[in-house]
């Protein structure tokens, strides 16, 4: 954590900027990890919770000048609520099923941010959103810094206590949990409830940084490019999707650059790791240095 927050201190403001963005988009991804990687559950709708969080912190804030520490505490609370009722109906579906109705409660919280312009700002979204008082550029890199690390340790806790090591055999055999007496429906909805409140600290994390929250947090756009950096980073491995949100935010902005379609430049990276790397850069690097280790068996 120190080296983070003094290197944080030493960048010029531009590379502060991409350091704080691939933080949160790194917790963002590791959130979105937790159901696809471990409990195989594709989402293609994770911009939902991310985008609630955000627009609850900020409406209490602007127009009910609520103060920071109760407008982002309700937003995450909000995020969990959200995902708590989404879930209620979304884990009686089968994983296919799954990935449609996320994508599509998404989209309907994208349409009621787009269309309810006196509360949410519609297409222009909600500016100016203040930042706890006195907290500077650099203070709030720092306090980023701190909240990534803090997340990142209870992620950890979390996917290597015995709930986490009941959601891989989840997404391994469900039935056989099933019959060795596990209750699956209560540890996909736990494990949902966990993914859905760390997306809405990132969230949060990126409203304040940009003092601004807009339909696009809520979008599919944003769903797909989390769940891009997952499987390129590693699902399965919660610090792979960390590896994939530093690739993801490397290569948009330095291929944003040079053209207006580098999106699909990124599309070709996706499917060259596919095709050649199906358990992620992370799952790549960790592979090689074993593979040097081993003996040369001529």
């Amino acid at each position: 954590m120190a080296a983070l927050i003094a290197l944080a201190n030493v960048l010029p403001p531009y590379g502060a900027q991409l350091m704080a963005q691939i933080l949160i988009l790194g917790l963002f991804a590791m959130s979105l990890d937790l159901l696809i990687g471990y409990t195989g559950l594709p989402s293609l709708g994770h911009a939902a919770y991310f985008g609630v969080a955000a627009y609850v912190a900020a409406i209490l804030s602007l127009r009910f000048a609520m103060p920071f520490a109760v407008a982002a505490l309700a937003g995450l609370v909000a995020t969990v609520v959200t995902a708590g009722l989404f879930h209620l109906v979304a884990l009686r579906t089968a994983k296919a099923y799954y990935l449609m109705i996320s994508l599509a409660f998404s989209q309907v919280l994208w349409s009621v941010a787009v269309s309810w312009t006196g509360i949410t700002g519609g297409d222009n979204g909600l500016p100016n959103v203040p930042r706890p008082a006195g907290l500077g550029s650099k203070g709030y890199l720092d306090a980023v810094v701190v909240i990534f690390v803090l997340c990142a340790i209870a992620l950890y806790v979390f996917v290597r206590s015995p709930l986490g090591y009941a959601l891989r055999g989840i997404r391994e055999n469900e039935g056989r949990m099933s019959a060795l007496g596990y209750n699956v429906w209560n540890y996909k909805y736990a494990a949902a409830l966990a993914a859905a409140l760390f997306a809405g600290v990132a969230g949060e994390l990126s409203m304040y940084l940009d003092s601004f929250v807009g339909p696009s947090a809520l979008s599919v756009a944003l769903s797909a490019q989390v769940l891009m950096m997952t499987l390129v980073g590693a699902a399965g491995t919660l610090f792979g999707p960390f590896v994939g949100a530093i690739v993801f935010v490397f290569l948009q902005h330095v291929l944003s650059t040079y053209t207006a379609r580098w999106m699909l430049i990124m599309g070709l990276v996706y499917v060259a790791v596919a095709l050649y790397a199906p358990d992620g850069i992370f799952g790549l690097l960790r592979r090689r240095p074993a593979a040097l280790a081993q003996p040369n068996s001529e």
